[in-house]
């Protein structure tokens, strides 16, 4: 159960070698998270990444899990559950893909709609049904602000992100009420292996600002939060753009 701070003691990332990710499990595991579930492809970057939360003093635990096997994750997270409840599930995994390269490679497009949306409903629903049979627990899904507008040079990645931000609120309000909190994080550009060789964007953020971010949400029990805050303002805006200037826009 969280503890009087809000403070989830149980943690499952989706994801784990997610530098945001790691970055808010470090967070929590500073305050009182106590146990962690790290899923993801085995390999040396997530036993690395165990090993440096068992040296902050979590209950670190592995699990092979892969994205675009779906008929895996009901098994594999069932394991997880079965060892008793989790405060907390972070579905953190996703790929960006490359525009131009995708363009020309359907299947390499599906790979990226197939990881970031097939993959993420699959193992939400599988979270979220588990979640709200022990009657408690957060689960936080991380979007993009790639998904309020597709824009011409990334509108393979925003499609994807687009969709999993839609169904993820839609999961938030089917399971008002049952006592699990539903939390959609939205951030803009941020400086993380993935991005790296990418122009930075304006309003650029790290993974420790978002790691912050998602505690202050679980701390407000908040449903959806912008990193940084000012993106929401600006996606406001950029979402009444006729699209004939959307597309001369340097976006």
């Amino acid at each position: 159960m969280k503890d009087a701070f809000g403070t989830p003691q149980s943690l499952l990332v989706l994801g784990g070698t997610s530098e945001i990710a790691l970055a808010t499990a470090r967070r929590l595991v500073a305050r009182r998270t106590r146990t962690v579930w790290l899923a993801g492809r085995p390999s040396p970057a997530l036993d690395a990444a165990a090993s440096e939360l068992r040296e902050l003093g979590a209950d670190v635990h592995t699990l092979a899990f892969d994205a675009l096997d779906a008929e895996s994750h009901e098994p594999a997270l069932a394991r997880v559950f079965a060892q008793g409840d989790i405060d907390m599930v972070l579905l953190a995994f996703g790929i960006l893909g490359d525009q131009v390269r995708d363009e020309g490679s359907p299947l390499a497009a599906v790979r990226v709609a197939q990881t970031n949306y097939t993959g993420a409903v699959s193992a939400s629903l599988i979270c979220a049904k588990a979640l709200q049979t022990q009657g408690h627990g957060s689960l936080v899904v991380l979007s993009s602000v790639a998904a309020e507008r597709a824009r011409r040079a990334n509108f393979i990645y925003g499609s994807s992100k687009a969709g999993l931000d839609a169904f993820t609120q839609g999961l938030g309000d089917a399971l008002h009420g049952s006592g699990v909190h539903v939390m959609l994080i939205r951030p803009g550009y941020v400086r993380t292996k993935m991005t790296t060789g990418i122009p930075e964007a304006p309003l650029a953020t790290t993974p420790e600002a978002v790691a912050e971010a998602i505690e202050t949400g679980l701390r407000r029990h908040s449903e959806v939060v912008w990193v940084p805050g000012s993106l929401r303002v600006v996606m406001s805006a950029l979402r009444h753009v006729p699209r004939p200037i959307f597309r001369r826009l340097p976006v």
